[in-house]
């Protein structure tokens, strides 16, 4: 009652809602940074973020617990809905929050840093970064009066905890079924905030959510592994076909585009460039193959250099930074069936019969257009009118194919038609 009437005569301030669903990634960064630092501008009275993660990115982590660590408003993480977890990276940033709130059925832990792209590590440099993150964590977790031994077991040994025993361990202060239940806890709350005390007085604070914009989703969608892999294929493969075929424009503007956004995406993720080489090289076998006769041989090795590149493109022990196989089994499966299209197409047109010259006349059907005798005549054969002799006469108006072109004159005979 006594956080209503404080409400009533101070005014209630927003509370702000965020929700980062996925790998912490650039985007996740970008998002959260705007979302606390919009919350902030507005003076809340506190911003909630709802996460539900995998892991992600150190570099993107560490801008995320930084931000938080030294917002000017409570931040609370809580980890929902019920199945969620804050697994790797996200542990980090629910100890920096200043309130840790999880929801039943939910997890944290295994914080123990993997490679992300892919490379080997030797035991030297893996015992770096494991105590690199030791030491970040514990700080933070001293900074936020949470157990800082439970931290360090979190790396070191992956180890991972139900909410329930978070809160007796004191990684949490909160267990709440939903985002209402949580607000109503909240209420009450005495936070420090820059050497401030704070109370929260949720019972009447309005909750505004605050969702992606236009950028951020784009930034998302295209660092999503699978999709920066499709948007480098089309962007090789759009551009070829300009150059191949100039004066086109929609592929090369599309393809311009993609391998445009391709690279940034693959500046933004754990990418292997032997990946990129190979996925590269195999496009120029896939050219040569038109030009050159290989007997398919320059077929097999760009396949085989697309699948190997594409394997490589992300390789890395996290999951979400892989390709899916189906992607690359269907973008390969497409590249070869298109080229081999081509391929065939040039093969058959190398046994078709010449359409022009003297060879393309040959057994062509006319009409003679006078009598044709073996002085000569006129007939009209493939659209054109021609001097024709024969070695028999034959009237005008009979069918004659020609048999022969001897100097621009064409050597007819009647056909059994005419």
């Amino acid at each position: 009652m006594m956080g209503l009437i404080l409400c009533f005569l101070l005014g209630s301030a927003d509370i702000y809602v965020g929700e980062l669903d996925g790998v912490i990634s650039p985007a996740s960064c970008s998002y959260l940074l705007r979302t606390i630092e919009f919350a902030e501008d507005n003076d809340a009275l506190c911003f909630i973020l709802k996460l539900d993660t995998p892991g992600g990115l150190d570099i993107s982590m560490r801008e995320i617990t930084k931000k938080i660590l030294n917002a000017e408003i409570p931040i609370v993480v809580y980890v929902a809905p019920k199945g969620a977890r804050a697994a790797s990276a996200g542990v980090f940033i629910l100890y920096a929050s200043h309130i840790a709130a999880m929801a039943p059925g939910t997890n944290v832990g295994a914080a123990h840093p993997v490679s992300m792209g892919g490379e080997k590590v030797d035991s030297v440099m893996a015992e770096k970064v494991t105590n690199d993150a030791v030491a970040y964590l514990t700080a933070i977790a001293k900074e936020r009066n949470r157990n800082d031994k439970w931290a360090e077991k979190a790396i070191r040994e992956s180890a991972s905890i139900d909410a329930e025993t978070a809160l007796k361990l004191n990684v949490c202060e909160i267990i709440a079924e939903d985002e209402d239940d949580l607000i109503a806890q909240l209420n009450g709350w005495v936070v420090e905030v820059k050497e401030e005390r704070r109370v929260l007085y949720t019972e009447a604070s309005p909750v505004r959510k605050i969702t992606m914009n236009l950028k951020e989703r784009l930034l998302l969608l295209i660092t999503n592994p699978n999709i920066a892999y499709i948007l480098l294929l089309l962007g090789i493969y759009g551009l070829f076909f300009e150059l191949r075929n100039p004066g086109m424009i929609f592929p090369g503007v599309v393809g311009g585009i993609c391998i445009i956004l391709g690279f940034y995406a693959l500046h933004l993720l754990p990418v292997n460039y032997a990946g990129v080489a190979l996925i590269l090289l195999s496009a120029i076998l896939f050219i040569l193959e038109i030009y050159i006769t290989s007997g398919g041989l320059l077929t097999v090795g760009a396949v085989i250099s697309l699948v190997l590149g594409s394997l490589i493109l992300f390789e890395s022990d996290v999951p979400f930074f892989r390709l899916s196989w189906e992607v690359i089994m269907i973008a390969v499966v497409i590249i070869a069936a298109f080229f081999i299209f081509l391929l065939s197409l040039g093969i058959r047109a190398q046994f078709k019969k010449r359409q022009t010259g003297r060879e393309g006349i040959i057994g062509e059907v006319g009409v003679a257009k006078t009598d044709i005798k073996p002085s000569g005549g006129t007939v009209f054969v493939h659209g054109e009118y021609w001097n024709a002799v024969s070695d028999t006469s034959i009237k005008k108006g009979c069918k004659v194919k020609v048999i022969d072109v001897e100097e621009m004159v064409l050597k007819v005979e009647k056909t059994e038609a005419g």
